[in-house]
């Protein structure tokens, strides 16, 4: 009868056995499905926000320089905004702005913008990021706008400009301001279709330049230094 008993107590504690077994295996299984689930929906938070922030073409990065041939840059000579300026034949002008109202949206369009390139304006609510832009991979006008609100400086060369222009605008934004290499500037193709070969553009002010000649740089030089962080909302 004992033997019985012991016989029934063993089996009993190796059923007791398996199923905490089985248990064990069923929430380890929960656990990683869980996780697995946490990775999937915080991927899916990043793309969108992914998305949102190169809702202006696609975020400026340094590493698009290695899109741009290498070019040099005459040292300067002339440091006097108004005397670079007229050496290079370059246009500028600063414009009333046209207000700084956000866009209902990342995806809102404004075709009202007065000047070409946009120098002020209802803008996205998502600012295009400093950095190098790909040909063919700008940042849309209204989030530029917000960028000039936050006192950057956009360099911008015509589309169908050389590729040595294009190489010696990219050298113009490696240079350092304020200490700085690309420091509060974005470079880009432009996609206004406008007049200029090159421009460099700041929160209502605008240079522009029919030419790439060996003067430009230096009216560029000279417009960085006077109108960087000069928006009316400066973000660091």
């Amino acid at each position: 009868m004992s033997s019985r008993q012991e016989e029934k107590e063993r089996r009993r504690l190796e059923r007791q056995a398996r199923e905490q077994a089985e248990a064990s295996k069923a929430a380890n299984k929960r656990r990683l499905q869980l996780v697995a689930g946490g990775v999937l929906a915080l991927a899916a938070i990043a793309a969108v926000i992914a998305a949102v922030v190169s809702g202006g073409g696609g975020g400026g990065s340094s590493k698009a320089s290695a899109d741009y041939v290498n070019a040099s840059l005459p040292a300067k000579k002339i440091s006097d905004f108004d005397a670079a300026v007229k050496a290079a034949g370059c246009t500028f002008k600063t414009y009333p702005s046209e207000g700084r109202t956000h866009l209902p949206s990342d995806t809102a369009v404004n075709n009202k913008y007065k000047t070409n390139p946009p120098t002020s304006g209802d803008h996205r609510p998502t600012p295009a990021q400093d950095g190098v832009y790909a040909p063919g991979n700008s940042p849309d006008k209204e989030n530029a706008v917000h960028a000039l609100e936050h006192g950057r400086i956009e360099l911008e060369y015509k589309k169908g400009a050389s590729k040595q222009v294009q190489g010696q605008v990219n050298a113009l934004f490696n240079e350092k301001l304020k200490g700085v290499e690309g420091y509060h500037k974005l470079m880009f193709e432009n996609n206004t279709n406008m007049p200029f070969e090159v421009a460099a553009v700041a929160w209502t002010q605008l240079l522009g330049c029919p030419t790439m000649n060996a003067q430009v740089p230096d009216a560029i030089r000279a417009f960085e230094d006077r109108f960087v962080n000069k928006g009316p909302e400066i973000i660091p």
